[in-house]
């Protein structure tokens, strides 16, 4: 860029230019998108981008976008695609009449950008997301080695429960598959290193998988969480055959019985629980510590 630390800002986000980079902070506030509070801000270097173009927007603006190198960042490798325009992290929407500023930066740009050939490596950092969330059916969470899932009795199918809490170590995995709770039959799936053994085809029966609904897995959750997930199984290579870990019996953590009644106390207040059914379920989860 001709000017190191030129600022554009537009709408629910400013961008930053730097020799190699460009900064993308955003806004917080009430009418951000949740997914663009989670990630804060973001450094993309230019080589991780494939694109940039500016087009009419709606109501009097203007849209500059970025499209990243397919590879090169494990938020958008792990939405593959799925984003609506509101919570793409690539848009910067603009009054029209900065349009003249946008077209400047718009050039700036286009002869520091990297090849159209998907990237080796990721280039953009992970973000810094939850590593924690709640799906339908069980709370994930990850350490930065590997992924457990503790199902919800309310939620998770037979299947799930008849197989037990899970973990997964990263080096078994070779990749996620993230469906967006937007849709019908939003989901978590870990692809597991399993050669010839096929993993069920529907997400509430599989032990690799959360699903998502009635306000659980929300994009600004679950999507970070897939990419950190995604952006440690490509950086860690295969291990041992054992895929599945099984939490042994024994005492549950403390944390994950305060959820687990959290959650009861939600579906009773909800009116899905009678008095009875909450109070013996209250008094089996208690018994656990």
């Amino acid at each position: 860029m001709s000017r190191m630390g030129d600022v554009l800002a537009g709408f629910h986000a400013a961008w930053e230019f730097d020799s190699d980079s460009v900064l993308i902070r955003f806004e917080r506030g009430i009418r951000t998108p949740k997914l663009f509070q989670t990630l804060g801000e973001r450094r993309i270097p230019y080589e991780a981008l494939a694109a940039v173009d500016l087009s009419p927007g709606k109501r009097g603006t203007v849209v500059l976008h970025a499209a990243p190198r397919p590879g090169a960042d494990p938020l958008m490798e792990a939405a593959a695609g799925q984003l609506k325009d509101g919570s793409d992290p690539y848009r910067l929407v603009l009054p029209a009449e900065r349009e003249t500023l946008a077209e400047y930066y718009r050039d700036e740009l286009r002869p520091l950008l990297g090849p159209a050939e998907p990237a080796d490596d990721f280039l953009v950092a992970v973000p810094e997301g939850p590593l924690q969330f709640k799906a339908y059916d069980g709370k994930a969470s990850f350490d930065g080695k590997s992924v457990a899932y503790r199902w919800f009795w309310t939620g998770a199918s037979s299947a799930k429960w008849k197989a037990g809490d899970q973990t997964y170590q990263v080096t078994d995995l070779e990749g996620v598959e993230w469906r967006s709770p937007e849709v019908f039959d939003g989901y978590l799936r870990l692809l597991r290193r399993a050669p010839g053994v096929p993993q069920p085809p529907q997400a509430d029966q599989d032990p690799a998988a959360v699903v998502f609904g009635l306000g659980y897995g929300p994009v600004h959750e679950s999507l970070p969480f897939a990419a950190a997930v995604l952006c440690a199984v490509r950086t860690s290579g295969p291990a041992a055959p054992a895929l599945v870990e099984h939490r042994p019996a024994g005492r549950r953590d403390p944390a994950d019985i305060a959820d687990r009644i959290r959650h009861l106390g939600e579906l009773h207040q909800a009116g899905l629980l009678t008095d009875a059914e909450f109070t013996s379920k209250k008094a089996e989860l208690l018994a656990e510590l």
